[in-house]
């Protein structure tokens, strides 16, 4: 059925308008209801799969104006449903019709399906057929877009799809419709654009392309409508007999593709389930102890082949006919009929054997390998479990290192930066679970997820493999394939590779008198979705509320149960830390729901205390004077009472324009409470040589920024020049507390959103404060994104600080963890991955810092729970009876020395 965008045009009157008319173009995205501007009129993600109509997915775009639009330097971009970064782009020229459209061909699920017509602009995109996240944008370069429902006039944004369970989208997702089998597509009601994706998108069963001359079908060449020659089109030509080293080649691409070829070859791996629909075969006796330097063509090949997958095991020796392909850079054969299968006879057949060597650093190195099984040597590291709970993938490092970010360790835009990036690109390899399988979609939430079912998959934790696996090449990245597909109700025993437990039960002992940290408690929200109006939530797999989504100014859970399953990972793990005195980031601002500022801070501080069963905690009072202008999330500074006190009240930054778009930090002095020497009850007086200063801090974020805040390029991402200007503001601020605490020991903490090496940290290394994590914990890093690990998370200390400190740990409890761990993604699958301890308590790890104070012997008077108090112990090395008899001895010593001289 024909549509009204464009669905009348014929060729000539396309031709002509494109002549008669000048060339317009349109800019960001904004509701268009008066139809005005260019849009995605439709998406059809099924191309290639079963029973589908079209071999190609394609976008196709819609102009609903009376004037053609140029499509120059314009680019479609596709972002994955859970996606954060930078989406892949798809570049586009010419223009498109007055009231006509424009194809955009895409990739393929396979070979099923008839071709599109002549496409106007060919990319290589290959988005999810269910869920995922299309836009049109009027730039080449890919764009920073948001998470949740998008707003007008993001630079760069013409036109925004977001489908299934998407994080970006206009308003509210698409729908999207069954399984890949089931022909169908997305397309847009009308002509309009509502910034609505619901409103404005339907699934439609009937696929209608269209491209700029007005063309539904492909043209057939009236010159040559049955040549025998051409693949595919059921011409006689036979086959031609080739070794599976001869088909794929020595390049990165086969020299047979397009063409019929028959190959031999044992079955080494089987994908009858979890979508891969195929097998791989190698060549007899091959493999084992192979020098890469000679070995320059690989022995294995992927057969896809929904036709004969049920009819082959490991093992088989087959003869095969198929037509060679390349599939987003894996090489295919393709086997569309069990004509195309021959088993042949067993006896005397040598079964291929695993090739053993470490994992190669290029690419073309690992194109000899392609398809082949291996038996991974040497060490290999988790890096990265973000898509473990989706996908069953795990990022693994070659090596004892994670992947590292390489502005934590090498200035941004330096050879050593680009250094790091090359060995990142050359020890990165995907573990994957032989499926494409998303364990979150609503047809896959019954099956138990991949390797997190069996157990903690954590970062930095190291892999070992005991099976032999097959190294491919799938969504932009090589993986080794388990030789079936696997899921979480795979005994462990029969997994191909296993972790270590690299989780610690508690920090490391950092030594001192006193113990600071900071925490980031992941939008930590008493205020819930259901008591606001207006909120959209994450749902779970029962459809129930579980987190705010948008629509409010509420960010974390849904409702009490899901605070109450947040809240009591926050607890344990702040109890865990055994510090004095905790800085905490991204808590609610109680005023923005009208009432008391610190009501969230004095909510989490009742919980910490009812967990210690004690009036353990306290929290630093909102100072009189405020912003006149704050965010939703806020800093907040809590001490245990009975170890340190505050001197003088808190003080929040005001008077400085550099955090208009972050939150302001957040000052107070300290003091450790100390007992009176002799008979006598009550503490002694702050001494001044004891005062600490204390400034917590959260810096504006990466992820978004226009004008001398865009993003450079150089790996500092958006917004470093804010970034910036607030630490030097920072610096100004730490000056004027110090003057006004009487004390030049200050430790600044918090989310400072830069890595070790990037301009905010060096501006304030500059001024003097010393970075205490890569001095003092080098080892260990407090995030991970994009599968690279790096610290936005630090403790600065002024020079007299620095004298005083006695260790630095960061505790590996929360960015090594995976996401489906956290209070938000409970009941996501049918395993449970919640657990009510410290892990995944947030997506930041927190640091500890131990710090000696010269006037100090024994904080507290000798307190019984300083060495074993839930709330300070759980360190076995951190105080206990014998430190603290030995430190009240000295301080015993030091007042007789003082009284009789």
């Amino acid at each position: 059925m024909h549509r009204s965008v464009g669905r009348t045009l014929l060729c000539a009157t396309a031709a002509a308008a494109l002549v008669a008319a000048p060339l317009v173009s349109v800019s960001t995205a904004t509701a268009n209801p008066q139809g005005s501007g260019l849009v995605i009129a439709e998406a059809y993600l099924k191309g290639g799969s079963a029973n589908q109509p079209f071999t190609n997915k394609f976008v196709e775009l819609g102009n609903p104006t009376d004037s053609p639009v140029s499509v120059d330097g314009w680019s479609v971009q596709y972002r994955a449903a859970t996606g954060t970064g930078a989406p892949s782009v798809g570049k586009l020229a010419g223009s498109v019709p007055a009231h006509g459209t424009y194809l955009v061909q895409m990739g393929s699920n396979g070979t099923n399906g008839e071709a599109l017509p002549e496409p106007d602009a060919v990319t290589g995109l290959n988005p999810s057929g269910s869920t995922g996240t299309l836009v049109l944008a009027d730039q080449a370069t890919a764009l920073t877009l948001p998470a949740g429902a998008v707003t007008t006039g993001i630079p760069g944004v013409v036109d925004l799809l977001g489908y299934g369970t998407s994080n970006t989208f206009e308003t509210a997702v698409a729908p999207t419709g069954t399984a890949n089998a089931v022909p169908d597509a997305l397309t847009r009601q009308g002509t309009t654009d509502t910034d609505s994706n619901a409103a404005d998108f339907r699934v439609t069963t009937t696929v209608t392309p269209e491209n700029a001359v007005g063309e539904t079908t492909q043209p057939t060449d009236p010159t040559d409508p049955t040549d025998p020659t051409d693949p595919g089109d059921g011409g006689t030509t036979p086959a031609e007999r080739v070794t599976i080293a001869q088909l794929q080649g020595t390049g990165d691409a086969s020299p047979y593709a397009g063409k019929t070829v028959t190959t031999d070859g044992v079955v080494t791996a089987v994908y009858a389930t979890g979508g891969f629909n195929g097998y791989t075969v190698q060549t007899a006796g091959t493999g084992g102890a192979l020098d890469l330097g000679k070995h320059t063509a690989s022995d294995a090949v992927f057969v896809y082949s929904s036709a004969t997958v049920g009819s082959v095991a490991i093992g088989d020796a087959v003869r095969l006919t198929g037509t060679v392909s390349e599939f987003n850079g894996l090489t295919e054969l393709t086997v569309p009929t069990a004509s195309g299968l021959t088993k042949l006879p067993a006896a005397g057949v040598v079964q291929p054997v695993p090739a053993t060597l470490t994992f190669p650093r290029t690419d073309a190195q690992r194109e000899s390998l392609e398809s082949m099984l291996v038996a991974p040597q040497g060490d290999y590291t988790v890096a990265d479990n973000y898509t473990t709970n989706q996908y069953g993938e795990v990022v693994l490092a070659s090596g004892k290192q994670r992947l590292l970010q390489p502005t934590e360790v090498a200035r941004p835009g330096s050879a050593e930066a680009a250094a790091v990036t090359a060995d990142n690109a050359a020890r990165k390899v995907v573990l994957d679970d032989g499926a494409s399988t998303n364990f979150l979609s609503a047809a896959n939430q019954s099956i138990p997820v991949s390797w997190l079912t069996q157990g903690p998959v954590t970062v930095g934790a190291a892999a070992t493999f005991r099976e032999p696996v097959v190294l491919d090449y799938r969504n932009d990245s090589w993986k080794f394939q388990p030789t079936s597909p696997i899921t979480g109700a795979t005994p462990a025993a029969d997994l191909p590779a296993s972790f270590s437990d690299v989780r610690t039960a508690a920090p490391e002992n950092v030594g001192g008198d006193i113990r600071l940290a900071g925490f980031n408690v992941l939008n930590y929200f008493p205020t819930t979705g259901d008591q606001l109006t207006g909120c959209t939530y994450y749902t779970d797999r029962d459809g129930d509320p579980v987190t705010v989504r948008g629509g409010c100014d509420a960010r974390g859970a849904a409702n009490a149960d899901d605070l109450a399953r947040q809240q009591v990972k926050i607890v344990k793990a702040i109890n865990g830390l055994g510090a004095d005195v905790v800085s905490l980031e991204e808590i609610e601002n109680s005023a923005r729901f009208g009432q008391d500022r610190d009501a969230a801070v004095a909510t989490l501080v009742a919980a910490l205390n009812a967990a210690t069963g004690k009036d353990t905690w306290a929290y630093a009072k909102s100072p009189s004077k405020l912003p006149s202008s704050e965010d939703v999330i806020r800093l907040a500074l809590i001490y245990k009472k009975d170890r340190v006190q505050p001197v003088g009240s808190s003080t929040i930054l005001t008077d400085s324009t550099a955090f208009t778009n972050a939150r302001q930090p957040l000052a107070q002095a300290f003091a450790p409470v100390v007992a009176k020497p002799g008979k006598g009850k009550g503490a002694q007086k702050p001494s001044a040589k004891d005062t600490f200063l204390v400034i917590a801090n959260h810096f504006k974020s990466k992820g978004s920024g226009e004008g001398v805040d865009a993003d450079q390029g150089d790996g500092q991402g958006a917004s470093n020049q804010s970034r910036v200007e607030q630490a030097k503001a920072l610096v100004t601020f730490s000056t004027a507390m110090q003057r006004q605490a009487r004390t030049d020991k200050v430790f600044m903490l918090g989310d400072f959103n830069a890595y070790s090496e990037e301009d905010p940290v060096v501006a304030l290394e500059d001024a003097g404060y010393t970075d205490l994590g890569p001095t003092q914990d080098a080892s260990e890093w407090s995030y991970v994104f994009s599968g690279l690990s790096g610290s936005l998370d630090h403790v600065f200390a002024s020079p007299a600080a620095l004298e005083t400190v006695t260790g630095v740990d960061i505790w590996n409890i929360n960015s090594v963890e995976s996401v489906g761990l956290e209070y938000s993604r409970y009941d996501y699958n049918v395993t449970d991955l919640y657990q009510d301890d410290v892990y995944r308590a947030s997506d930041h790890d927190p640091v500890v810092v131990g710090i000696d104070l010269p006037g100090v012997g024994t904080p507290g008077g000798g307190n019984p729970g300083h060495g074993g108090d839930p709330g300070h112990g759980g360190n076995p090395g951190h105080g206990g009876p014998v430190a603290d008899a030995l430190a009240a001895l000295a301080a015993l010593l030091a007042w007789l020395r003082g009284l009789f001289g």
